[in-house]
């Protein structure tokens, strides 16, 4: 027997190493984009699927390098070492270096990394295949692409769990995280893996460049159009791609035709990929608004992503043995009604991800007003007495009496302001022996508004709620003090962490709009080294925190929670994560089977090409969408995509209502194209290249066959189930 080549020991290790670096920098990108280089959560969203976009296009460039230039090896070895390059500069660009142009570095890097990941995407695995000599090893190449799919998902896994705990866990730089070493270390293992690809070398067996079959169905479809625009009166045909025949050859033709069959069910496909590469942007945005917190485990917002290979691992038997055979019970046995099924679960999965975010958003609606003729206005007392107000304010049948207790707080969050105006303010006290307060209430519309009761007069400040707290945001305190200045130093000290000691924030200036991000937990307010206030601060929560009194009287404080922190579960995004997994597998899964199935054997270098092309334009909505914004909500925006993908759905019933399959043959050659099949119509023919069965003129392996299509056979892509 022939031996098991050793040299894929060193592809499948190259393999793990790549896709560590690929999925645990993706993991932690859109953090990265906001939290550090200060992009909006769309802008982020935009650079993601920018992003993801160019890495499922340069596969094709790839594709053609490896097959019609360089050969697999050395398109591996060249742009592997422009992937480690771009590696380290994403990594060096995040050090928080004086004069670094980071947001420029950032992107530098995210292109070299999507030129090396994307055009190597098409070659690994086909250059792992090369290795085996077919058919006598054909039980091995199966074995190696087991292999080759578990190095992929343990990859992927590993590093989705362990980059988000070096973000977050591990302080460097004098920062709160380091997305530097969450960086660095994925960027190292793309070293290591070029490292290991190079060391097997000499065990390669290495294929010379043989031509793409992208190149022939592109000469097929350009001659298609000479031919028609100089024959199409004189010598009128029954097709489009009829008028190729005479440079191209009847069997380039045929499965050219038998290729634009399956094409046309594609059109539909990107819609699907634009609402499932969004668990990597939006839902990670979602899951940093949520609670964490899991049986006293801090759950990252970025390990929610760990999720989907683990249940796809556990989906594809499940599906095999159990779903599968339910479904063909009740009728459900064609891949196309699989693919059905799979874009009504990615709607499903959205529509469950929009009714998340209302409810998030209910909470968080404190943050700004909602409408542009809106205001939010509020009153704090920091006096040690009540008081009853009035004021030119209409005020709700809901908001009297207008009394604001010591140490508390009024708020009108739906005042109706199309236009800045001012009103007169008067409070007594109702207890107590505290002076009268007078003053002006300015409202803008659109603005949040405050006003502060201190030292007997009335001090306004702009609420610095413009924005709602940002995505993975710790919790701001906004710390109101109504205490003698002369009685020393006053300083905010935040609650420890694991690896920080909390440093103290001094309250000296008593700047009353100034915010301060703190750690999440207990702290405390000292004045002249005596605590005056302590709290509870939680992620996600914006506070404002009033202290009252003196040295030698005693000082009184109040917690109000003026936006909600994160309250709703990180696990209530398993049920959508779910769905969506389910659909990958009816649809990803299936559609890949159905393609290969349903095509000729040569035209699957074209299929796959157009596959990935269908993952890059479904990116591309996202970034038009995004762009756009054609909801004012991140819910609206979920539905949107929801209803996107059922409109979607059924332009693919109607596409898919009159395909007709074509039956397979244990070797088939090409398939024709016929009439629908009637009483006087066969079935498509499958041709076999037999010996025997061989019409004359063809020749079913390529090398001798008509004008224009032995140049054409495809390597690159054999067998490239990397991302199945």
């Amino acid at each position: 027997p022939i031996p098991y080549p050793k040299s894929v020991a060193f592809i499948i290790s190259n393999e793990f190493c790549e896709r560590f670096n690929y999925y645990g920098m993706r993991t932690i990108l859109v953090l990265y984009l906001t939290n550090k280089l200060g992009y909006n959560e769309e802008t982020s969203t935009v650079l993601f699927h920018a992003f993801t976009m160019l890495v499922y296009i340069f596969p094709l460039f790839g594709a053609l390098v490896a097959d019609g230039w360089l050969g697999k090896y050395k398109t591996i070895l060249y742009l592997s070492l422009v992937y480690s390059l771009g590696a380290m500069v994403v990594s060096f660009g995040a050090i928080p270096l004086d004069g670094m142009p980071t947001k420029p570095v950032t992107i530098l890097g995210l292109t070299l990394i999507a030129m090396g990941t994307g055009g190597i995407k098409p070659c690994v695995s086909a250059f792992g295949g090369d290795q085996f000599s077919l058919p006598a090893q054909s039980l091995q190449l199966a074995k190696f692409f087991s292999l080759f799919y578990f190095a992929i998902n343990a990859g992927s896994m590993i590093s989705t769990t362990v980059t988000p705990i070096l973000r977050a866990d591990v302080h460097c730089f004098g920062e709160q995280d380091c997305f530097s070493l969450a960086f660095g270390v994925p960027a190292v293992l793309m070293i290591i893996s070029v490292l290991i690809f190079v060391a097997g070398k000499r065990l390669y067996r290495c294929q010379p460049p043989a031509g793409n079959m992208i190149f022939g169905v592109s000469k097929c479809i350009t001659d298609a159009f000479k031919g028609w625009r100089k024959c199409r009166k004189t010598e009128p045909m029954d097709s489009f791609l009829d008028y190729a025949r005479p440079t191209v050859g009847e069997r380039m033709v045929r499965e050219t035709k038998c290729l634009a069959r399956i094409l046309r069910l594609y059109l539909p496909f990107p819609v699907f990929w634009a609402l499932f590469d969004q668990q990597g942007s939006r839902w990670t945005f979602q899951a940093t608004r949520m609670d964490g917190m899991v049986m006293g485990y801090q759950i990252k917002p970025d390990q929610m992503q760990v999720v989907n290979p683990l249940l796809i691992l556990a989906f594809i038997p499940l599906f095999d043995y159990v779903v599968y055979p339910l479904l063909r019970l009740v009728g459900v046995r064609r891949p196309l009604q699989k693919l059905t099924i799979g874009l009504l679960l990615a709607a499903l999965g959205f529509f469950l991800s929009a009714g998340l975010e209302m409810k998030m958003e209910q909470s968080s609606a404190g943050a700004m007003p909602t409408q542009p003729d809106m205001a939010h206005l509020r009153l704090y007392n920091g006096m040690p007495c009540s008081y009853e107000f009035v004021s030119g304010l209409k005020i709700t049948p809901e908001q009297s009496p207008r009394t604001i207790e010591s140490l508390g707080m009024w708020a009108d969050l739906a005042l109706v302001a199309p236009e800045r105006e001012e009103y007169t303010f008067r409070a007594e006290a109702t207890s107590g022996k505290c002076p009268i307060i007078t003053g002006k209430l300015r409202v803008q519309p659109g603005k949040s508004i405050s006003y502060f009761l201190a030292q007997g007069k009335l001090e306004e400040f702009a609420d610095g709620l413009d924005v709602a707290p940002g995505p993975g945001s710790p919790p701001v305190v906004r710390a109101l003090l109504n205490t003698p200045i002369g009685e020393g130093s006053v300083q905010l000290k935040p609650a420890p962490s694991e690896s920080s000691a909390g440093e103290a924030v001094s309250l000296d200036g008593r700047n009353v709009s100034q915010l301060h991000k703190i750690t999440p937990g207990y702290g405390e307010v000292d004045i002249n080294g005596r605590k005056a206030a302590s709290f509870e601060a939680k992620e996600g929560g914006l506070y404002s925190l009033l202290v009252e009194g003196n040295a030698q009287d005693g000082y009184q404080y109040n917690m109000l929670e003026v936006v909600s922190p994160n309250s709703v579960s990180i696990l209530w995004q398993l049920p959508q994560i779910v769905v969506m997994t389910a659909a990958e597998i009816m649809f990803s899964v299936t559609g890949l089977e159905f393609s290969f199935t349903q095509a000729p054997p040569s035209m699957k270098s074209v299929l796959q090409a157009c596959w990935l092309l269908s993952v890059a334009i479904g990116n591309m909505i996202v970034v038009v969408i995004a762009e756009f914004k054609f909801t004012d909500s991140q819910s609206g925006e979920f539905a949107l995509f929801a209803c996107l993908m059922l409109v979607d759905m059924v332009i693919f019933l109607w596409l898919a209502r009159s395909y007709q399959y074509k039956e397979q043959s244990d070797d088939d050659c090409y398939c024709e194209e016929v009439p629908k099949e009637t009483n006087n119509n066969p079935k498509p023919i499958i041709r076999s290249p037999r010996a025997e069965e061989k019409p004359q003129g063809h020749n079913c392996g390529g090398m001798e066959a008509e004008p224009g299509y032995g140049a054409y056979r495809n390597h690159a892509y054999d067998n490239d189930f990397s991302e199945a």
